[in-house]
């Protein structure tokens, strides 16, 4: 079978429910079905699912960890002695090759050669077929040609025969190798898996492909699911042709297309039917079934660092007005766009968490807890409900009631715990007789899984690593020629791509989708942007219109702001930290040495006490305004950028005492309330 779903269109929820119902029919037997996808999120999800539906006994992996599985059980009986280590990182091995050749590379070009042979790899390329395979279909890579490359290849795979060590792509190499070369070993997984499920099947790449072919053994009994709409990794060797080309592979498969998009608005269904245009070869054209909404949105800022504050501002106020910040996310192109988001939310006080950062388990808090609930799952007496008896040990751990009302790494800490309380209620409503024994049991199960919980904070991510994930409000920055497509995407076929990327970003919004772009890099800088290419299609709907020379679509602007000038010399301030200041770079700072002093001293404490960056507080730039403005009331400090209404309630009073010479005592309180 062949499932063509589109996004929203309830992919998960239909290959998870195809699955019970042939285990409860009898037709299937839990233990000999195989699903697999490609992120370790994805698996741990489906085999939720699964565990909900109550067939628990089903496998769901990713391609990689069911293949390492094999590989280790295997390996005695196919090469003999122990299995090889699976290195984690090329980057080290693919240095010390560079190093061999006398050739010095740095960071950035070790990381291109690493993707190069992870791209190699995956399309079943040897380092000797290497310079033949790319020659004019790839530029060379980290400024080497082809046959520079190819040499570095095979130093890379003699450094790991060396060391007796395998990567990632070799995991699939070797166990196709394997289930090629010795047919007891095929037929025993063979016998032992039966029924296949592959979802996300645009993903697939040649080298997995193949393996699938080798699990089912010349057999009909696969299930592919997949969207070629939503094909946005070919840099990594997938390829949608896989799935459009399964009915041809497969005569007699039955072709489904889910087409009725139930997570998002109509308007926003349209605007993505739009933007994805009739090009999306194979794919389907949304129906949207559920209610009305606000038309999205599209909204110009004069560069990049007005275009951060301006979201972080409105997401503020959506929060203010009731929205979680769980529900909200802000996706970009190229993680570089992320630093100045970060910067504006925490001015806001704005709880947020990198998509791609550290992992929720791997967190200290997170650790330390398991580590109490451990402890006291011998004592649990069973007298009160789950969460309540989660809570008390939590908060052993610092949980408390009420959220830290400032401390970006204390309220980070705090979402953790607060996210591990809420699992507890979730996991008592499905399962009322579970103890905290039991909870800690499906703690491990998640952490072995990387499924982790829910926590409280606006998702920034990039839309490659939003695919799969959806949110009540959805941003979308950088909507502008030269990121969306990104500059360095060059031939119709990598344009096209990054359409669809744009495409994946639109459909994760359920409700709200903000989209907005910047026409400058930098403030005060030439304003040589303009919107994307990829939002004409939809430019009624979105308020663009034709510019009168240039033809590009210009939507409507924030009024500009007037120029600011230098306190001291006159002229025009260029930067946002020369207008917060009042004063250009070029002319002497005007406060006094001590009082700035004085004013560092007291932001390094407060930043101490709450374990905090510096920055946090308040910047370099609010600080030296406030130390050369001087202000002698709250009124007056208010006027100062950077100095908000939260940050007065927290500090003014100090500040006001520090500027006048006076000792500062700490007033914790407001911080714990």
């Amino acid at each position: 079978m062949c499932v063509l779903a589109g996004a929203g269109t309830g992919k998960t929820r239909a290959i998870t429910h195809r699955i019970a119902y042939g285990v409860w029919s009898g037709t299937y037997q839990p233990h000999q079905v195989l699903a697999v996808t490609f992120t370790a999120r994805a698996a741990g999800e489906m085999r939720t699912r699964l565990r909900a539906l109550g067939v628990p006994g089903v496998q769901a992996r990713t391609f990689h960890a069911a293949a390492l599985r094999q590989l280790q059980y295997f390996w005695p009986q196919a090469v003999g002695g122990a299995p090889p280590e699976v290195v984690a990182q090329k980057a080290p091995a693919v240095a010390e090759a560079a190093g061999r050749l006398r050739l010095r590379l740095d960071r950035p070009a070790l990381r291109d050669l690493a993707s190069e042979i992870e791209w190699a790899k995956v399309n079943l390329i040897t380092p000797q077929g290497y310079a033949a395979a790319v020659r004019g279909r790839r530029d060379g890579v980290a400024g080497l040609d082809a046959t520079a490359v190819s040499r570095l290849m095979s130093a890379y795979e003699d450094i790991k025969g060396e060391r007796h060590v395998i990567d990632f792509e070799d995991v699939l190499l070797l166990m196709v190798g394997i289930l090629d070369a010795h047919p007891k070993v095929a037929a025993s997984v063979r016998d032992q898996y039966r029924h296949f499920v592959v979802d996300e099947y645009q993903d697939v790449n040649p080298v997995q492909q193949q393996l699938l072919d080798l699990w089912l053994g010349g057999r009909d009994e696969v299930c592919v699911v997949g969207d070629p709409a939503q094909t946005i990794y070919s840099f990594t060797g997938a390829s949608p042709k896989h799935l459009l080309e399964f009915p041809q592979r497969h005569p007699d498969a039955a072709v489904v297309r889910l087409v009725r998009n139930y997570r998002s608005t109509p308007q926003i269904v349209q605007v993505a039917n739009l933007v994805l245009g009739p090009g999306a070869r194979g794919g389907v054209e949304l129906r949207a079934q559920g209610e009305p909404g606000a038309v999205p949105q599209l909204t110009a800022y004069p560069d990049d660092v007005a275009e951060a504050a301006g979201v972080a501002a409105d997401i503020r106020a959506r929060i203010g007005a009731g929205t979680a910040a769980s529900e909200i996310a802000i996706l970009f192109r190229t993680n570089a766009q992320s630093a100045a988001l970060e910067s504006a939310l925490a001015a806001q006080d704005v709880p947020y968490l990198v998509r791609g950062g550290e992992r929720f388990f791997s967190r200290t808090e997170v650790r330390q807890a398991i580590l109490l609930l451990r402890g006291a799952a011998r004592s649990d007496t069973g007298n009160r409900p789950l969460g309540e008896a989660v809570r008390d040990v939590l908060s052993g751990a610092g949980w408390s009631p009420q959220p830290p009302t400032a401390g970006a790494a204390s309220r980070e800490r705090w979402e953790s715990l607060e996210a591990l309380a809420n699992l507890a209620d979730d996991q008592a409503a499905l399962e009322p007789d579970t103890r905290i024994p039991g909870f800690v049991t499906e703690l491990d199960r998640r952490a072995s899984e990387q499924h982790a919980p829910t926590v409280q904070g606006v998702t920034l991510a990039s839309l490659h690593a939003a695919k799969g994930l959806e949110w009540d409000a959805v941003y979308i920055i950088g909507v502008s020629e030269g990121l969306l497509p990104v500059s360095m995407a060059e031939g119709a076929e990598r344009i096209e791509e990054e359409r669809r990327l744009l495409y994946v970003g639109l459909t994760r919004a359920r409700r709200e989708l903000m989209l907005s772009w910047a026409a400058a890099r930098g403030a005060g800088g030439r304003a040589g942007r303009r919107p994307s290419r990829f939002l004409q299609p939809a430019g009624q709907l979105l308020g663009l219109t034709k510019g009168p020379q240039s033809g590009s679509p210009k939507p409507k602007t924030r009024k500009p702001r007037r120029p600011r000038t230098c306190r001291t010399c006159g002229v025009t301030l260029e930067t946002a930290a020369e207008r917060k200041i009042g004063r250009c770079d070029d002319c002497p700072p005007t406060y006094d040495e001590a009082t700035f002093e004085r004013l560092r001293d007291w932001r390094l404490e407060v930043s101490r006490d709450q374990e905090v960056p510096a920055y946090v507080v308040f910047t370099d730039a609010t600080l030296t305004a406030i130390a050369e403005s001087t202000p002698d009331s709250t009124e007056k400090l208010a006027e100062i950028a950077g100095v908000g209404p939260r940050k007065l309630e927290l500090y003014g009073d100090e500040v006001l005492a520090v500027l006048a010479g006076q000792d500062v005592v700490r007033d914790s309180s407001k911080e714990s309330h």
